[in-house]
């Protein structure tokens, strides 16, 4: 039999955190910008029984994304994905932000897409500031989650931001349409994929947001918000098979 294999996008402490609970018996594969983040993050995962191997990724770049596809595929099969990295509005200018967050998550998602197995299941670390955005018009939403990968970054919309944190918010809110979006399709391979919008967990990004420009020292966690668990029909009606339903509403 094939191994089963766990991929870790952003070896962080959020990341690791999940992919311990995942991945009893599999290998796991730790993909960080920084080799060397990836390989400590293998040690400390290896010191607790884990097997693991690394690779150098840039989120934001598909040819990255493809080269880690192809690597973790060569490995066994692709039971588990979870993406953990990311930059934030200290840490990075608009472009940037836009290319990494929003782009490179959108890629991965659809790559993965296309490999995951059977029962696999995927998690997108989104972020508490994308229910910050206001409501978007629906053409807006709409294009968000549809659009082709490669024409993402040419949304109109998109080219009007010149704020770093409407930045974050836009990318984040476009992680949660687009795994709304990528659900079918991993759905149609008996795979899940679901995002986490967590609030302020002190970790090396959110540490630089505490002593950025914007952010106090206090954050709350889980408090008025909403957990849609329905098992994808909604993300059906607006995007997948149960969208003839929105002509009846």
């Amino acid at each position: 039999m094939k191994k089963q294999v766990s991929v870790l996008v952003g070896a962080g402490s959020i990341g690791q955190a999940i992919i311990r609970r995942v991945s009893a018996g599999k290998l796991i594969v730790l993909a960080d910008f920084s080799i060397e983040n990836a390989q400590r993050a293998a040690k400390t995962l290896e010191d607790a029984g884990f097997e693991c191997t690394t690779i150098k990724c840039d989120l934001g770049s598909k040819k990255d994304i493809l080269k880690l596809v192809e690597f973790a595929t060569s490995k066994g099969i692709v039971t588990n994905v979870v993406n953990a990295a990311g930059v934030s509005p200290s840490q990075a200018p608009v472009e940037e932000i836009l290319r990494v967050d929003l782009y490179g998550t959108s890629v991965l998602l659809e790559e993965f897409g296309k490999v995951i197995a059977e029962d696999g299941s995927g998690v997108i670390i989104s972020s508490q500031s994308g229910h910050r955005l206001s409501a978007l018009p629906q053409e807006q939403n709409d294009a968000l989650a549809t659009t082709s990968v490669d024409k993402l970054l040419d949304l109109p919309f998109l080219k009007e931001i010149n704020d770093t944190l409407k930045a974050y918010q836009y990318s984040k809110r476009c992680n949660v349409l687009r795994v709304m979006y990528e659900a079918t399709r991993w759905g149609r391979r008996g795979a899940t994929i679901n995002s986490i919008s967590p609030g302020i967990i002190i970790t090396p990004l959110a540490n630089d947001e505490l002593h950025g420009p914007r952010m106090s020292s206090r954050g709350r966690f889980i408090s008025g918000a909403d957990f849609l668990i329905d098992g994808g029909c909604t993300a059906s009606y607006w995007y997948g098979d149960l969208q003839y339903l929105k002509a009846t509403h």
